[in-house]
């Protein structure tokens, strides 16, 4: 059997995440307290007391979301063996998955991300995203064109079939909402995100991602990682630093990436993180493939069960 390590994305973010887990794993416990000490201000606190204005302001989500990935992927590693084919991880999941491939180290992975996180919050332009279901990626594409400039409006995140996300200035989104309705949208859904991510908007950021990743030390994957860019599998660190900096302005190809772990025989994926998001994602891309999410203990459990015996995680997981 085959298993992916999958990483959750921006907006699966809850106050209480991973408290349970920190609990009841020295790893979890650990990763919480480095996270602290390596950014000087409580991320756990932030993750576990919020308030939820607080950590759903960019700057904080992005460290605490990977604070979390990564202290569910410590506290897995504690009761099993773990040894993925892949991991993957969508937007800021991509983070925690270099963390688990051994690319980066947790502390310097917080710091990219903490940079990342104040370079994407102070751009200045008014944007935002939204998520568009029940149309396919190209009904939206042509919709997107049809309203605005290739500069103020894209397809940012192809989720999964009928769930697809734009992003571009808030204008030429509100302009897209009636014909994306007008093509069939069932639903047309402003999402809770302070910026146009994953369009040519964060252009500057990208440049200044860029410029930090000079300042930590890169490591070739030991386990490859899915780029969101190409949706390829990557080991050469020079190779995955310049698609990461390309990553927040360029889509995030997550449906072409479960495609492409159905290509490589992935068995089974299990989603480290906050929610169920990404395991939602996978039974709408890939339905034979069997997940499980690491989220809380009865959670992390079952898990550990699907891991071990590599049957399907109880529903209830």
């Amino acid at each position: 059997m085959s298993l992916a390590l999958l990483f959750s994305p921006q907006g699966s973010q809850v106050v209480g995440m991973g408290h349970e887990l920190a609990e009841r794993s020295d790893a979890a416990r650990a990763t919480f307290a480095e996270a602290d000490l390596t950014l000087g201000w409580s991320v756990s606190g932030t993750c576990w007391e919020g308030p939820s204005v607080r950590l759903d302001d960019t700057r904080q989500t992005q460290p605490c979301l990977l604070t979390t990935s990564v202290a569910a992927y410590r506290a897995l590693g504690e009761r099993v063996d773990l040894e993925p084919s892949l991991v993957a991880g969508p937007s800021v999941g991509e983070y925690a998955g270099l963390v688990a491939a051994g690319v980066l180290e947790f502390a310097a992975s917080l710091r990219l991300v903490a940079r990342r996180a104040e370079l994407m919050a102070g751009v200045e332009a008014d944007g935002g995203m939204a998520a568009v279901l029940g149309l396919d990626r190209d009904s939206v594409e042509a919709v997107v064109a049809s309203v605005a400039r290739p500069t103020e409006l894209v397809v940012a995140n192809d989720n999964a079939p009928g769930q697809v996300v734009i992003s571009g200035r808030r204008d030429a989104l509100e302009a897209a909402i009636e014909p994306m309705r007008a093509a069939g949208a069932k639903r047309v859904m402003r999402l809770p995100i302070s910026g146009a991510f994953h369009s040519p908007l964060m252009t500057d950021v990208a440049d200044g991602l860029a410029e930090a990743f000079e300042g930590e030390e890169w490591h070739d994957a030991h386990v490859p990682i899915i780029s969101n860019v190409t949706a390829q599998p990557l080991t050469d660190a020079r190779r995955i630093r310049a698609l990461l900096a390309e990553q927040v302005r360029s889509p995030v190809e997550w449906v072409r990436c479960v495609e492409r772990m159905v290509a490589e025989g992935i068995d089974f994926a299990v989603e480290c993180g906050p929610g169920r998001a990404l395991t939602g994602m996978l039974k709408r891309i890939a339905p034979d493939m069997r997940t499980a999410n690491v989220s809380s203990v009865a959670s992390l459990v079952a898990a550990v069960e699907l891991i071990g015996s590599g049957a399907p995680a109880p529903a209830s997981a």
